[in-house]
């Protein structure tokens, strides 16, 4: 009865041992499948993501999340930065070159130059207007001038808010607070001045606004080659920046206003 009960006990453990592996071989077979079927739609996964949530993974000079049109606003002007209209930009790029020849190269006056254009428009419009007097022709159609109120107190809105944001800034710094911002502020003056000595104020609005027209529109078309090695840049500051402040500015007591805001 004895070896009876064994051999039943050891058939029953048999049997759920075949079960078990059984099962095993079934989920690995479904398993399997399910991985063929995946190698046949490789692309799916890709199809599913969007491009947004692959490029949020990668890391963007100045942090930025958006794409550079969006960065420039949008519209108009960020079409004329980026050279959507390739037209209005040459136009403008062109216009603001030639200012400069003008002041720069030519050493024409601002005054003189306004005063010559007037004197030249308003004399071909009176002779014009005159003209027609003789030749029976109608007097040409000049139109009313004049500046809208909204757009020059959305202007003024708009300076005004800046310029309380820059003071506000300016005073942080001068109370100590923020040593760091500190020291990127007076570098910038440092580096404006020498520009400044370099170059008058002409010239250097027209290397700024030339930047403009190049630097965003050439960064947009190589991002995917400049953005790596910008982290690996700013990486590289961030290393140097924090010896200098175990080294340095750790050392440098706080600002009184700091230190009452601690505690």
């Amino acid at each position: 009865m004895a070896e009876h009960a064994e051999h039943s006990e050891y058939k029953e453990d048999e049997s759920l041992i075949e079960k078990i592996e059984d099962k095993i071989h079934f989920d690995h077979s479904s398993s399997s499948s399910s991985d063929s079927d995946t190698e046949k739609k490789p692309a799916s996964a890709a199809e599913a993501a969007s491009p947004s949530s692959v490029k949020a993974t990668i890391w963007r000079l100045f942090g930025r999340e958006k794409p550079v049109h969006q960065v420039f606003g949008g519209g108009k002007p960020a079409d004329v930065f980026l050279w959507r209209n390739k037209k209005i930009s040459a136009s403008v790029l062109g216009g603001a070159t030639a200012i400069w020849v003008l002041f720069e190269l030519l050493e024409y006056h601002l005054l003189g130059l306004v005063c010559h254009l007037l004197i030249f428009t308003l004399a071909i419009l009176f002779l014009w207007s005159n003209a027609t007097t003789f030749i029976n022709k109608k007097r040409p159609h000049i139109p009313e001038v004049h500046l809208p109120e909204e757009p020059i107190l959305e202007i003024a809105s708009a300076l005004r808010i800046e310029i309380n944001h820059i003071l506000h800034v300016l005073r942080e710094i001068a109370s100590g607070r923020d040593l760091k911002k500190f020291l990127a502020v007076i570098a910038g003056l440092w580096v404006l001045s020498v520009l400044g000595n370099c170059c008058n104020f002409l010239t250097l609005f027209y290397i700024s606004f030339v930047l403009l027209h190049t630097v965003p529109v050439l960064y947009e078309k190589y991002e995917d080659k400049v953005d790596p090695l910008a982290e690996k840049a700013v990486q590289e500051i961030k290393k140097q920046y924090a010896v200098f402040d175990a080294k340095v500015l750790s050392k440098i007591p706080k600002g009184p206003l700091k230190d009452k805001k601690k505690a």
